[in-house]
């Protein structure tokens, strides 16, 4: 028997097998119905030997140094600090929108901070009641802005307009008066030195974690004996579906590899007012890897597929709840990480929760616990594997 079987070879899950079984020397069988560990993050060495991430470009950013403490015991770190650019117009800004940008588009040559601020307040449209992602950009930004970078960008993205979304989508995107063009201002902009796959290879390359991909748990999760469960999945599959399906936007991407050394002079150029994509990525900026070819990914939103994003809308948070509520009352089952717990989060965020999550652990689940069922299990006994899965 194992000690935990944790759902899910993300941050989420990956993070709570390595403290478990090296803190507190438990077993752990840890499973992913992809065949391959590291989530979302996962990264690899495609045909032509340049290092592409599978699931479109993961920055790592955080303001957290306990959070960089805690990954560095299983990577080394390059600094990368992620620009971004958007095609308005025939021209490529800087985005965030700042006073670069501004100067771009508008053939001006603001100076300070104040000329950009009153230029933008010159243009932004009082809303009494900020509600939607509409409301949070037009009260900023006014209305021409708000349709070159965000509309089209969200429809896009969304399936939906602004004005149909919470105003958490578009608050998450500064806007700035100065001429700083990083994506992200965090104090640690890092990314891991031989790739986040390499990085979560060691992560659980503890004696007391055993690895089981192509799996799905409701294939083994009467199969595999185990005392407690994590699970990082989508939270209304674990429940069957009791309430109906929580809305997901999801992702097409298309990978390309050129007989070139660069395509772009950005990790990342958006499009907001054209074409079917949102944005062309290309890893050679993110990785810092030199060679002589180069792989860049289109990205097309999606309803259908993978569940990458929730829907922020408050009749889907309504539906969560309901969800979270079964949760709370399922005994011996830990709810972590984006599916699980229905929010987009950044990856230390997901690290973050992890991290509590396994002190809450450490408070109130007792080292050894009483055998499932009254039946005796031993860890070094005979695992089944249904057919066509495979144990690392």
């Amino acid at each position: 028997m194992y000690d935990w079987l944790i759902v899910g070879a993300g941050f989420a899950g990956s993070v709570l097998a390595e403290r478990i079984a090296s803190q507190r020397d438990q077993s752990v069988l840890i499973i992913d119905r992809r065949p391959h560990i590291a989530g979302n993050a996962y990264d690899r060495y495609d045909d032509a030997g340049v290092l592409m991430h599978q699931y479109g470009p993961h920055i790592f950013h955080t303001n957290s140094d306990a959070i960089v403490d805690h990954l560095s015991q299983f990577t080394e770190w390059r600094p990368y600090e992620h620009r971004v650019l958007a095609r308005i117009d025939d021209k490529l800004v800087p985005i965030p929108i700042n006073r670069t940008t501004i100067n771009a588009l508008y053939g001006l040559e603001l100076r300070t901070d104040e000329e950009a601020e009153a230029f933008l307040a010159s243009r932004a449209e009082p809303v009494e009641e900020i509600r939607t992602s509409e409301d949070v950009v037009v009260s900023k930004v006014g209305r021409e802005l708000y349709e070159k970078f965000f509309r089209g960008y969200t429809r896009k993205q969304w399936g939906l307009d602004p004005s149909e979304l919470d105003k958490s989508v578009t608050a998450r995107v500064p806007t700035r008066t100065n001429e700083d063009d990083r994506y992200f201002t965090d104090t640690h902009q890092i990314m891991p030195k031989h790739g986040y796959t390499r990085m979560f290879e060691k992560m659980l390359s503890h004696p007391n974690i055993k690895i089981m991909l192509n799996a799905d748990y409701r294939e083994i999760r009467d199969v595999v004996p185990h005392r407690r469960l994590i699970y990082t999945g989508p939270i209304d599959e674990f429940f069957d579906f009791r309430y109906g399906k929580l809305p997901y936007r999801s992702l097409r991407f298309e990978h390309r590899t050129l007989e070139q050394e660069q395509f772009q002079e950005t990790g990342t150029v958006n499009y907001p007012m054209s074409e079917d994509y949102t944005r062309i990525s290309e890893y050679k900026h993110l990785t810092g890897q030199k060679h002589h070819a180069t792989t860049i990914t289109y990205e097309y939103p999606s309803a259908k597929g993978d569940p990458y994003y929730p829907i922020p809308r408050a009749e889907n948070q309504a539906l969560y709840k309901k969800y979270q509520a079964l949760a709370m009352e399922t005994e011996n089952v830990h709810f972590v990480g984006r599916l699980a717990t229905y929010r987009y989060y950044n990856m230390d965020q997901v690290v973050g929760q992890a991290l509590a999550e396994f002190r809450r652990i450490q408070e109130a689940v007792p080292l050894w616990t009483a055998p499932v069922n009254g039946k005796s299990h031993h860890t070094d006994g005979e695992l089944v594997i249904p057919a066509g899965r495979a144990l690392n």
